[in-house]
């Protein structure tokens, strides 16, 4: 899969706007891609989920709750690899699990995410993954807003790759400014 044609899929699932957006880590931004308009779009989903399919190997997959529950499933059944879910916080009904479904001990493990701009969640997901025992060395992402995550999970010994990049995706988006 080429990025053009990743950025035309998300541009036609109308999953990148321009304009004045809070960020959910607080700070602003003048574009926005929209996760929930990518992942509920069956060619966009189906098309990222083969590009990360693409690249998994033999390891589990895990997915952060709630927005990339979506892009793990999907991945999932294109790479026909396992996955769990990491929870922000354990549940405090039923099993009060943290991570929903079988993960052994040992298991590598792939973290499957939709945008990453800090990168706190995806560092959540694998101190909570790593805690259960798992390995965890990398993080899958469909856009790198390329404001700190990299780093932040570098910290950690864990790799992000991405689809795309904020640079990439904006320079394909210039004329819409």
């Amino acid at each position: 899969m080429s990025d053009p044609e990743l950025v035309a899929a998300l541009r036609s699932a109308d999953a990148v706007r321009f304009g004045a957006f809070e960020l959910s880590h607080g700070g602003t931004s003048e574009y926005y891609v929209d996760k929930y308009r990518f992942e509920t779009d069956p060619a966009c989903l189906e098309l990222i989920a083969e590009a990360f399919a693409e690249r998994i190997g033999d390891e589990r997959l895990a997915g952060v709750a709630l927005g990339a529950v979506p892009l793990v499933a999907a991945t999932s059944i294109a790479a026909d690899r396992p996955y769990v879910i990491v929870r922000k916080q354990r549940k405090e009904y039923g099993t009060g699990n943290r991570i929903e479904g079988e993960l052994p001990s040992g298991e590598r493990v792939t973290v499957i995410e939709d945008i990453a701009t800090t990168g706190t969640s995806a560092a959540d997901a694998v101190e909570a993954l790593r805690s259960a025992g798992a390995q965890v060395d990398r993080v899958l992402v469909v856009v790198d807003r390329q404001e700190g995550a990299a780093e932040r999970l570098a910290e950690l010994d864990v790799r992000l790759e991405s689809l795309l990049t904020a640079e990439t995706l904006l320079a394909a988006g210039a004329e819409d400014r």
